[in-house]
């Protein structure tokens, strides 16, 4: 793949909008309230679809490296490599997909499966992965994390429920609404890069 001077100028600024999106966070209702939504995910993907997936690769590798940089890890870097693994999840099969055919179809095609891969891995990585560190690192048990969703949400009194009316929802709803800002937007930035030559 080449990199020229212009992609690389666009990955830099992909990724630096990704992670400024990535600061304004903030939990949904009756969802865990260890997870936060964001819409990162909206640079990175049009940034996967307009220069190609490995570009959207460094693209999540600089919003962490600039996180990194700005603010540290609060995690052990736990945090960094769940949002590095979950980025990916999302934006390359998205952008493999619309890599054959460069259309909206096929955009939201790469995109529906992008948001079922990463929802899969989402709900493995939380329960086997994200939570029993977090158990350990502060101390606590997975009652008590039961407990923490529970609060707001009463329905969730298990770590199965906790997947199934939890997880799995937070993820449909964030990567839901950051498919259809990019299927919306796609068409008018790919026409703008086209005729400034970016691509």
């Amino acid at each position: 793949m080449k990199f020229t001077a212009r992609k690389l100028v666009m990955i830099a600024i992909f990724g630096a909008l990704s992670y400024v999106l990535m600061l304004f966070k903030f939990p949904l209702p009756f969802m865990p309230p260890f997870m936060d939504f964001d819409l990162a995910g909206v640079p990175e993907l049009l940034g996967t679809f307009l220069l190609g997936p490995v570009s959207g690769i460094f693209i999540v590798l600089i919003k962490l490296l600039i996180k990194l940089a700005t603010v540290g890890t609060a995690s052990m870097f736990t945090g960094e490599i769940q949002n590095f693994l979950l980025s990916l999840s999302f934006i390359l099969p998205a952008g493999l997909i619309y890599q054959r055919t460069t259309n909206k179809g096929a955009a939201l095609k790469g995109m529906l499966a992008g948001t079922a891969v990463v929802t899969f891995v989402a709900c493995l990585s939380n329960v086997y992965f994200i939570i029993p560190f977090y158990t350990k690192l502060y101390g606590l048990s997975m009652e008590a994390i039961i407990a923490m969703t529970q609060a707001v949400n009463p329905m969730v009194d298990s770590v199965w429920k906790l997947v199934v009316i939890g997880i799995i929802p937070f993820n449909l709803i964030k990567y839901g609404v950051t498919t259809a800002i990019v299927y919306f937007s796609l068409d008018r930035l790919r026409a703008i890069f086209l005729r400034r030559e970016f691509l």
